[in-house]
């Protein structure tokens, strides 16, 4: 009824006074949608001005990435780690580096290698949970600050318990980008290149390794160890500056309640006071009411603006029920966490086995160069090929199965050769192509769940790879080697891990997989305004309109006439034109008014002559 009234009044002009109240009820109605989809839509929200171009953020990304890993390098490095001071045939040396200052065992000296990952475990999922509350750049630039304090404190540490703390700060700054950079490069990239671009940043790691071995040991050699760890924090700083500077950017699938409101206020409120100017008040009290009610369902908040504790924890236990019960994510980590298990004992083991398998008088070098090569050209490529695939998550679990069987087998094969050349050869195209997972597995982490739990997929999978992965993988392959003593053997048992890991994401391409990026704003999307469909009218216009009469056919009786604006204020009404005169556009005379037309009139038939009295 509301919508055939309103198609009568497009048809014919109504009054100028309530023209203008209409027209601003419908500019309105049509108006607050778009709000919301641009919400929804705006999520990378990159400023078409603004320098920070998606290319852009993608090199800043990646640049912090070969900072931090540039890090983990140069701590492992000779010229930064050093060694012991020595004693023999009673001549004493002194030592070298932060073993040889600080006099470390070997047990302490692979304890503080390793304490970074306790900040890192622990950081992870609190950075991508407060990404929901607080703004994910803004967590980002609060990360790096830890991070580059942490590494100025590293260069003035005195003992083994303050560069221990300081190393676990460190881990503490690179969880916030660990957890929330490959999200912000999902959403930057274009939809046929997400997999390449995700394929350059994670190129970062081996090739911040390797920099820092380099780095590590030319600073310090020559300028001390301390110096290395000053310099890193230099080149953090100005990018923990720009995550306080720049324009905050907005994550898909997030929307903190302040930019939320502010947002809503901007635009909601001006097409509010141009209502009150028409005089229209009751639809500024419905789009109030709208508003209220919109911010009534966000959760309860704390006077700054941040939700309560209990809240973020009951939303935290909420999302982590959600991801562990996404089975294609747990799919894929599980994948992952055997995969990360052999790539972690070969980093450690793999110059030692080299070593005593085939003699190599140069097997770090060796070892180390063939992972920086194919590590950088295996994560680029695997990139590349799925996009040429197109990016799915079905291709992705192809990709992944495929390469990591066979890059297993290349692997396995290497270590039966009696030759150093055709191990090399074989070993160096089985990491070619397992390190080609990089991207796809990665991409099928950001997929596979809603945007808002993007994050926290990340963090989690990070946690997962390395508690059950290449965390333990060292000491049980050690404990292998002391039963067995035979590093051929080892590495052959240690190689047949890859297969499980291609069987587990081989059954990812025969589940239901759905590409969940644009969940979050499907139901934002359909408050579009269409074409040719009506504004919805609100709850106090609907109480405020005359019903429709009955049709005459069925009520018998002639209907009295809709009052009109001006009888409603008093002034002298005028007649309701009849049905013919609707149609024709005529107006009635202004002070004679037309008789009401009969049932007869109406029919079209001749009302018979009056009886003579």
């Amino acid at each position: 009824m509301m919508a055939s009234h309103e198609h009568e009044a497009k048809a014919e002009p109504p009054p100028s006074s309530s023209s203008s109240s209409s027209n601003t009820a419908e500019a309105k109605t049509e108006t607050r949608p778009s709000v919301e989809t641009d919400m929804s839509t705006n999520s990378t929200t990159i400023p078409s001005t603004s320098w920070l171009t998606p290319k852009m953020l993608l090199a800043m990304f990646c640049v912090m990435s070969l900072i931090n890993y540039l890090d983990r390098g140069a701590i492992a490095s000779n010229g930064v780690n050093g060694s012991r001071g020595t004693c023999t045939n009673g001549t004493c040396s002194s030592g070298t580096g932060i073993q040889g200052d600080f006099n470390l065992s070997n047990f302490e000296d692979g304890v503080l290698s390793s304490t970074f990952m306790v900040g890192l475990l622990v950081a992870s999922p609190i950075f991508a949970s407060l990404a929901k509350s607080v703004n994910p750049f803004r967590l980002i630039g609060v990360g790096l600050s830890i991070w580059t304090i942490a590494a100025l404190g590293c260069g003035f540490s005195f003992n083994f318990w303050s560069i221990a703390v300081c190393r676990m700060l460190v881990g503490v700054g690179e969880a916030s980008f660990i957890s929330l950079a490959a999200p912000f490069i999902d959403d930057s990239a274009p939809p046929a290149q997400k997999t390449r671009w995700l394929a350059i940043f994670y190129m970062c790691i081996p090739a911040g390794y390797a920099i820092g071995y380099v780095y590590g040991g030319l600073v310090g050699n020559h300028f001390g160890w301390r110096c290395a760890f000053w310099v890193e924090a230099a080149l953090m700083l100005p990018f923990a500056i720009l995550g306080f500077t720049l324009k905050p950017l907005q994550m898909k699938g997030m929307a903190p309640g302040g930019s939320t409101k502010v947002l809503a206020a901007d635009t909601v409120v001006p097409g509010v006071q141009d209502v009150e100017a028409s005089n229209s008040k009751d639809e500024s009290v419905s789009s109030s009411a709208e508003v209220g009610d919109k911010i009534s369902h966000e959760p309860s908040k704390s006077k700054s603006g941040t939700p309560a504790i209990s809240d973020q924890f009951s939303q935290f236990f909420q999302d982590m029920k959600e991801l562990l019960l996404d089975k294609i994510f747990v799919v894929t980590v599980l994948g992952y966490i055997a995969y990360n298990f052999v790539i972690g004992a070969y980093s450690y083991w793999g110059p030692k086995a080299g070593y005593s398998i085939y003699h190599m008088t140069n097997a770090d070098m060796i070892f180390g160069g063939i992972t920086v090569v194919c590590g950088i050209l295996g994560t680029l490529a695997g990139g590349f090929a799925l996009d040429f695939m197109t990016n799915s998550l079905s291709n992705a679990f192809k990709l992944l199965s495929l390469t990591t069987l066979v890059g297993g087998a290349f692997c396995f094969g290497a270590f039966l050769f009696r030759s150093q050349y055709g191990f090399l050869t074989l070993f160096a195209i089985g990491e070619l192509l397992v390190f080609a997972t990089q991207g796809p597995v990665n991409y099928v982490c950001l997929h596979c769940v809603k945007p808002s739990l993007r994050p926290l997929s990340m963090a989690m999978s990070t946690v997962a790879i390395h508690i059950f992965g290449d965390v333990p993988s060292s000491p049980l392959v050690g404990v292998l080697q002391d039963r067995i003593n035979n590093w051929r053997t080892t590495a052959l048992i240690l190689s047949t891990i890859f297969f499980p890991a291609a069987a587990i994401w081989f059954v990812g391409i025969f589940m239901h997989s759905v590409d969940r990026y644009n969940e979050d704003s499907e139901p934002q999307s359909q408050l579009q305004p269409q074409p040719q469909s009506q504004p919805q009218p609100s709850m106090d216009e609907r109480k405020n309109t005359t019903p429709t009469p009955l049709p005459e056919e069925k009520t018998g009786e002639t209907p009295l006439p809709t009052p009109s604006v001006e009888e409603k204020s008093g002034e002298s009404p005028l007649p309701t034109p009849s049905v013919g005169e609707e149609k024709t556009g005529e107006k009635p005379l202004p002070e004679t008014p037309l008789p009401t037309p009969s049932v007869e009139e109406k029919s079209g038939e001749t009302p018979p002559p009056p009886k003579p009295q």
